[in-house]
């Protein structure tokens, strides 16, 4: 009975199994924890803070003042005659002002700049999350992409070494030559260095997944794509159709697109320099005073004062510093617009590129699967040929050489089809986390 406890003592003591992870979990990790996607976050909010600001400018502003003095004088005159002097002299105030922006240009032209400075913070956070996807996703595959090559080198290595262990047997007997065995010894230490190395790029991908969703993740527990499964062309299949989104919903587009309006007010609120200001201001205060001296009474006195006005300013001269900064806005508002077009052109030529990399993504994908079928029929014949007499061992080496090549191929083929898709969607500004969602479905369950 002690022996049963001890035993089941060890058992619940022993590491739990990893869970497997899809990527809508590794997605969720990096939400909550990815650095450069909190920092977007936060800079959102803000760039939330410049529309009050703006409005601040074209509201009343109310200013209280107060201040207590005290002051104590000793005259001593030269004459004998006269006697000294003291004077001990107390006061204090405070005084309320008010001033209201009746007219001023450059108060509301810049009001209409903190919208376009909100629009700015929310292209730019649109697309740091559009960023997270594309980060998130392409840290996964990459991990799933290195998992499979050593996962096929090691495969590789096992038939090397039947195939080693087969030739040596052959030599034994007298039916091959020795130089089977070197050419497959050979093969075998490359494949041997091949799986150090892809051992060294699984970790280096599995630490660059940690980096975005701060969580450590184990080899082999991210769930793999589910095998035949089928990559959907682009909806719209129109390549126009896309191209046309990305010119007016990208948020590259609309974040310049918010830039060239603040140019543009930058440059009317520069022009309105020239322009007079008129405030109504007014205040409202009170300065008591109270003192004493050796010669006078004690005495004291409150004056109270209000006042309400016009206040009219208007700029006559400052040494041509405006009309060179109405210059530098008008050149800076023209360079606003010229990279609007580069953004759009940019755009569109992205759009296209990934249009075309996910249509022939899927054609290749295809392809490969079809040649993963052939190379495997090609291995069995030169297997079966090398068994009769007809091929040798390095035609045999070559066909499994080729079989995992088209493996890997395939493997590689399919993530990149699905990256590009959710780069297209992302450069047209319709990537969300529901194509997230799309992706895992296409997982293994």
């Amino acid at each position: 009975m002690p022996s049963m406890r001890a035993l089941l003592l060890a058992v619940a003591l022993l590491p739990l199994p990893a869970l497997a992870q899809n990527l809508a979990q590794v997605f969720a990790d990096a939400k909550a924890n990815d650095a450069q996607y909190a920092s977007a976050r936060n800079a959102l909010q803000a760039g939330m803070e410049k529309l009050p600001q703006g409005r601040a400018l074209v509201l009343p502003t109310l200013n209280l003042s107060a201040n207590a003095t005290s002051n104590r004088i000793d005259s001593y005159p030269r004459s004998s005659v006269n006697s000294p002097i003291l004077r001990d002299l107390h006061g204090y105030g405070y005084s309320i002002s008010f001033s209201q922006p009746i007219y001023r240009p450059q108060n509301l032209l810049q009001y209409d700049q903190a919208e376009y400075q909100v629009k700015q913070a929310e292209a730019q956070f649109g697309q740091a999350a559009q960023d997270l996807i594309l980060r998130a996703a392409q840290a996964y595959f990459d991990v799933l992409t290195a998992q499979d090559s050593l996962t096929l080198v090691r495969a590789q290595k096992a038939a090397i070494a039947e195939q080693l262990a087969q030739a040596k047997r052959n030599f034994e007997v007298g039916t091959a030559t020795i130089t089977d065995t070197h050419e497959a010894q050979a093969r075998y230490d490359l494949a041997l260095a091949q799986e150090i190395v892809n051992e060294n790029a699984v970790e280096t991908q599995l630490r660059a997944l940690q980096q975005i969703t701060g969580k450590r993740y184990k080899p082999g527990s991210l769930k793999d794509v589910r095998t035949g499964v089928k990559h959907e062309p682009p909806k719209p299949a129109n390549m126009q159709d896309w191209v046309d989104l990305a010119e007016k919903q990208g948020y590259p587009v609309l974040l310049q697109e918010a830039t060239t309006q603040i140019a543009a007010l930058e440059a009317q609120r520069t022009a309105a320099a020239h322009r007079p200001t008129l405030d109504l201001v007014g205040s409202y205060g009170t300065t008591a005073q109270s003192g004493s001296t050796v010669i006078l009474t004690s005495g004291s006195a409150i004056i109270t004062s209000s006042s309400v006005g016009l206040q009219l300013g208007l700029p006559l001269y400052s040494g041509g510093s405006i009309s060179s900064k109405e210059r530098e806005a008008a050149a800076l508002y023209e360079k606003a617009k010229q990279d609007l077009e580069n953004i759009r052109r940019t755009q569109a030529f992205q759009t296209r590129q990934f249009y075309l990399l996910v249509v022939n993504g899927i054609s290749t994908v295809n392809a490969l699967q079809q040649a993963v079928i052939s190379s495997q029929s090609a291995l069995d014949s030169n297997k079966l040929g090398y068994e009769v007499g007809v091929r040798i061992n390095i035609d045999v080496l070559n066909a499994e050489q080729q079989v995992f090549t088209a493996k890997r191929d395939l493997a590689v083929a399919r993530y990149t089809t699905i990256m590009n898709h959710l780069k297209l969607k992302a450069a047209a500004g319709n990537l969300s986390e529901e194509d997230v969602e799309v992706v895992n479905r296409a997982l293994e369950p």
